[in-house]
């Protein structure tokens, strides 16, 4: 017996109540799609802890307001035909790549869904405007292990690298460039038959899309695009790097060039500005690329270089303001430390009764720390040892490691402008500086050391980390010996 949910005019559900979707053709209806939005309120039950995650919950419904989160609110926004222009524009480019051929689905296949992804990029002071962006994305979350994918590890290149190369960069007075590949990930090769469905709004029939390359959403797309760009290189006689798989150097008739690689984001460096361009045409005759002159910003670190200075400073000032607003410390006082000599952290301080542990769950303490934690891998090694003291509280904080995480925000907010600053003119002993220390039982919990260490190259820090030794030292001797054999190895 069939019942035509279309008929029903008096909006009532199957157990007599109001349906929500009254009113709609419930015949086109998505529960997820089209549900009715819960609009959030502040609680007042547990003060300040609460309306801080409000303000954080608002905030990204604020962010969100003009990026629609399907392709029905694109078309329902203001500016639907900027957004229209941006899905015509990913078409034509899926279309340009032959990214798949549409065929029957073969008797007890499974198909993949897809979905449209929409992103308003942020205008970068004196380059490029804000932009409009759609991406296709397969729904790979539904693929299948063993059948639809196999191995899916892709390498990036390592934050270290990025800074070593800046040092370079600035003693020897080489000249960087940045590029961007678009849409990286449609170059990769598949080695697995996936059957999609068509485009939501852009659908022809009642076929589907067998993928001939590798899409957004997919488990394998990034390995597929790394193996795909790295096989390149190798035909144009690069050399990869031995402790990092995303740097190629290029050695031609004593000139050098360098090219690091982060997903769809490169970095080409050369003193020879020819071996650049030349370079650069290879590299867009095989992919599609943007090319964006000399670098100014990548993985959100802002790159501001005075060549005739002879200097490179790079910061992320516009990254911490975000952080700071997002957790609202605008208004707050700075800090002169990152670490307050009265907060002493323990684990006796997290959550007793179950009030509390409430309380804190609707704390977004996790989140700050990974926030933090991005800045200080990039830029700040001044927040190291701040983040790993809070970092062993992340599974179970308490009030008081919420105040220390607030302090740092503060003393982050009067240091907006801290980064790293590298310069031509270094007039120290060697190249390479090491420095290692560490305490004796310094965590009052394990009583284990803590350890950190810090390189420099050319006189800026390019390497750091502070951290818990994983044994208990017997001495001051034994601690300092442990964090050696750390540095050490980071050496090496």
């Amino acid at each position: 017996m069939q019942t035509d949910l279309g008929d029903d005019t008096n909006g009532m559900s199957g157990d007599g109540s109001h349906s929500k979707a009254a009113g709609v053709d419930l015949r086109n209806y998505q529960l997820v799609r089209d549900r009715e939005r819960r609009i959030s309120k502040p609680t007042k039950r547990f003060g300040e802890a609460d309306l801080i995650c409000y303000a954080l919950n608002a905030a990204k419904d604020l962010e969100r307001l003009d990026e629609p989160r399907s392709y029905k609110e694109a078309l329902d926004s203001s500016d639907r035909h900027l957004w229209q222009g941006a899905m015509e524009e990913e078409l034509e480019a899926l279309k340009k790549n032959n990214t798949w051929r549409l065929v029957d689905l073969p008797k007890g296949k499974k198909v993949v869904g897809s979905k449209w992804i929409f992103k308003k990029k942020e205008a970068i002071p004196g380059g490029e405007k804000a932009r409009y962006k759609a991406r296709l994305v397969a729904k790979g979350f539904t693929q299948i292990e063993g059948v639809d994918y196999h191995e899916i590890f892709a390498p990036v290149v390592k934050h270290c690298s990025v800074r070593v190369l800046m040092a370079i960069v600035t003693h020897c007075n080489l000249h960087l460039e940045q590029l961007d590949v678009r849409t990286a990930f449609l170059h990769g090769d598949l080695e697995e038959t996936i059957y999609m469905k068509q485009l939501e709004g852009f659908a022809v029939d009642d076929r589907v899309c067998l993928l001939q390359k590798s899409l957004y959403g997919l488990k394998q797309s990034p390995r597929q695009w790394y193996r795909k760009f790295d096989d390149f290189l190798i035909k144009l006689n690069f050399k990869r790097c031995n402790y990092d798989d995303c740097v190629y150097t290029l050695n031609r008739d004593g000139e050098v060039l360098y090219l690091l690689l982060y997903v769809d984001d490169i970095l080409i460096v050369s003193s020879d500005r020819s071996m650049i361009h030349e370079m650069k045409a290879k590299l867009g005759d095989a992919f599609e690329m943007k090319e964006l002159g000399e670098a100014r910003r990548i993985l959100g670190i802002d790159i501001k270089r005075d060549k005739p200075g002879g200097n490179l400073f790079s910061s992320q000032n516009c990254y911490w303001q975000k952080v700071i607003s997002r957790y609202q410390m605008v208004e707050s006082k700075p800090a002169g430390r990152a670490i307050g000599q009265h907060l002493k952290l323990t684990k006796e301080q997290c959550p007793k009764t179950e009030d509390e542990r409430r309380k804190m769950e609707s704390v977004p303490f996790s989140n700050g720390i990974g926030s933090i934690m991005y800045g200080m891998v990039c830029t700040r090694p001044d927040l190291a040892h701040g983040v790993s003291v809070l970092n062993r509280f992340m599974v179970d904080p308490g009030q008081i490691h919420w105040d220390a995480l607030k302090w740092m925000l503060r003393y982050i907010k009067g240091s907006l402008d801290t980064g790293l600053l590298f310069q031509n003119n270094f007039q120290g002993g060697g190249y390479i500086e090491g420095f290692v220390d560490s305490d004796f039982a310094g965590c009052m919990d394990t009583r284990k050391s803590c350890l950190g260490y810090v390189f420099t190259l050319f006189g800026t820090a390019v390497s750091w980390r502070s951290t818990l030794q994983s044994v208990v030292a017997l001495s001051t001797t034994e601690a300092e010996y442990y964090a050696l054999a750390e540095g050490v190895k980071e050496a090496l």
